[in-house]
């Protein structure tokens, strides 16, 4: 049946009619609306001709990110966009640019090769060519200590294979000795013999320990950088060449210790609290010197009052500030199995450090190894991030420090199991945050949030062994029911990787950024790509304490319903952390490649 001109005049009228009306409500309603309630009803206009959508809802994940609403992981995750950005644009794209900022930024000329060693970045295809931010700050303090010192030094501090000390000697471009070797040093010479060609005669010393070594007292170290400042010049002309026919390198042909040998002043404190000499690096009024400062005015520094959301990742793990809190709560500082430390300034390459040691940072030589445990194969990630399990996943050992049956409870793996644990946690609450009632999109805490339930629809956590106990693990036998691996394959089927240290550093690291899922990062080391790595861009940071891993969960994978209000409600942030995980790894394929391990050094 034809419907007439007339009618179908009258029929758009109403059509219009209507519609004029619906915006004229929505006007006045917007009259008692400000700021994030006017962009929130904004959002929820019915458009003709498609479909309505929950108000949350975000299908797009490339772009600049705006909060979708305000939620402590929105408002971070668009401060860490800009940050990233700030990053990005103050790349230099030239030589002349590089060499000009390098002058600037550290008041010298680049060192000897720098030109060579542009050329063989630029060949690698490096994203950033001058983030020297790490290496510089390692070097620092080393300007106020005479060179031939300093080659005394690294030439023989591997002669007491007690102190955990490898040497490797190049001479003529080619190396032609390694001292007290072991896997590490092994790993590390395939390296640079990829690029000791460009090297000048030197002797490297690292460490083959687990844990770092050097913690310089704050009043000395604010000496040597004092005097560091008083050697920066920018003179007219320099030599471009490396200094030849150096003295105090390693005697290759005497196989004694040499009568003017530096003593690096090495000490044991296997098995003790790591703080009592941390503390000594921290500046006077730190929290690790000055107990009068109150806990909730230092957690301010690093974490939201809202949910205890980590805001600022380095200071979260900087024990001067967060080291009283941890230090009965994590291995490493309650009870570390491999600490031998120093208080003078010695230069031992390490893989990594905690932010008062002064080791010099070079890549870990398990991101450079091919080990199928940590090597990332993009064939045993075949799972887009919506085939991916609502879960977070962790498999490990129990390394991380001295273990007895007394003090097991206080390391940070067994923690963390421990609370990922729905029966551990069936009689617990814990605070998270929850939509406020009256006002959608904002949130406040929600402290009697019983997460046993969750924990067992979203957690699959487990030791897979034990080790490190004293004087055996027997006291685990009726702990914990042990675990069978799970490797790559398994675990990336699971949305969310949660990363933990052991002894010191996690080498799974690289591979869980590479992933199609997100990493969940809490550390107390520092690293040498940590400068390149942006926490609510790259990955999402977790408190050492873990207080903060049910906000965390509960934003991504959301809990409740609005229609009741007496428990806890959050949205579901899936296109959040779909966003989060791909800016990891394509971040990662830019960044951490094993072409920018060989430029590194």
């Amino acid at each position: 049946m034809k419907i007439s001109k007339s009618r179908k005049r009258v029929l758009f009228l109403i059509v219009a009619s209507l519609t004029v009306f619906a915006l004229v409500a929505n006007f006045f309603v917007f009259l008692g609306l400000t700021g994030a309630d006017i962009r929130s009803q904004i959002s929820r206009l019915p458009l003709p001709g498609l479909p309505v959508k929950p108000w949350h809802s975000e299908d797009k994940v490339e772009g600049s990110y705006k909060p979708i609403d305000a939620h402590p992981i929105s408002e971070l995750m668009e401060e860490a966009d800009l940050e990233w950005a700030a990053y990005e644009n103050s790349r230099s794209t030239t030589f002349r640019q590089t060499v000009g900022k390098y002058r600037r930024k550290y008041g010298r000329h680049p060192p000897p090769g720098f030109k060579e060693w542009y050329q063989f970045a630029r060949k690698k295809n490096v994203h950033n060519i001058d983030d020297f931010e790490q290496i510089m700050d390692d070097l620092r303090p080393f300007w106020a200590i005479e060179p031939r010192v300093l080659r005394n030094l690294a030439a023989n501090m591997w002669r007491d294979d007690q102190n955990g000390v490898s040497g490797i000697h190049i001479r003529d471009h080619k190396v032609v000795k390694e001292s007290n070797g072991s896997w590490r040093t092994e790993t590390l010479v395939t390296l640079i013999k990829k690029i000791v060609k460009y090297l000048p005669d030197m002797d490297i010393a690292t460490n083959r320990l687990d844990q770092p070594r050097v913690v310089v007292p704050w009043e000395d170290m604010q000496a040597h950088l004092e005097k560091e400042l008083e050697t920066r010049r920018i003179p007219p002309e320099v030599d471009p060449d490396f200094t030849t026919g150096l003295d105090n390198l390693l005697n290759l042909t005497m196989e004694e210790d040499p009568a003017n040998k530096e003593d690096p002043e090495w000490f044991p404190a296997h098995g003790k609290q790591y703080m009592e000499i941390a503390k000594l690096a921290c500046p006077p009024e730190s929290h690790a010197r000055n107990s009068e400062l109150a806990k909730a005015d230092v957690e301010a520094q690093y974490k939201s009052r809202l949910g205890g959301i980590i805001t600022n990742f380095n200071l979260s793990s900087d024990l001067c500030t967060v080291g009283p809190e941890i230090q009965d709560q994590h291995g490493f500082l309650y009870s570390g199995s491999t600490v031998i430390p120093t208080k003078r300034l010695v230069p031992i390459f390490g893989e990594c450090k905690v932010n008062v040691n002064s080791d010099i940072l070079f890549p870990a030589n398990m991101y450079w190894k091919h080990d199928e445990r940590y090597d990332y194969d993009e064939k045993h990630d075949n799972l887009d991030w919506e085939h991916k399990e609502n879960s977070i996943i962790w498999r490990g050992v129990t390394s991380g420090g001295t273990q007895t049956a007394d003090n097991w409870q206080r390391m940070h793996r067994q923690r963390l199991v421990n609370i990922l644990n729905a029966t551990e946690m069936a009689d617990q609450a814990v605070r998270i945050l929850t939509e406020q009632p009256e006002q959608q999109g904002e949130f406040e805490n929600f402290r009697q949030f019983h997460p046993s339930e969750f924990a067992a629809n979203h957690t699959d956590v487990g030791f897979t062994g034990t080790m490190s106990c004293v004087p055996d693990c027997s006291f685990y036998d009726n702990v914990y029911t042990i675990k069978p691996t799970a490797p790559f394959p398994e675990q990336f089927k699971h949305k969310f990787l949660v990363d933990v240290d052991g002894h010191s550093f996690s080498g799974r690291w690289h591979a869980f950024l590479e992933s199609k899922s997100l990493g969940v990062k809490s550390t107390i080391f520092r690293e040498w790509h940590d400068s390149r790595l942006f926490a609510w861009r790259h990955f999402v940071p977790m408190d050492n304490r873990y207080d903060d891993v049910y906000s965390i969960l509960t934003y991504f994978l959301g809990v409740g319903t609005p229609r009741n209000r007496k428990d806890a409600y959050v949205v579901k942030h899936d296109a959040e952390g779909k966003r989060l995980a791909n800016q990891g790894r394509e971040w990662a394929k830019k960044v951490l490649r094993r072409d920018d391990i060989e430029v590194c050094w």
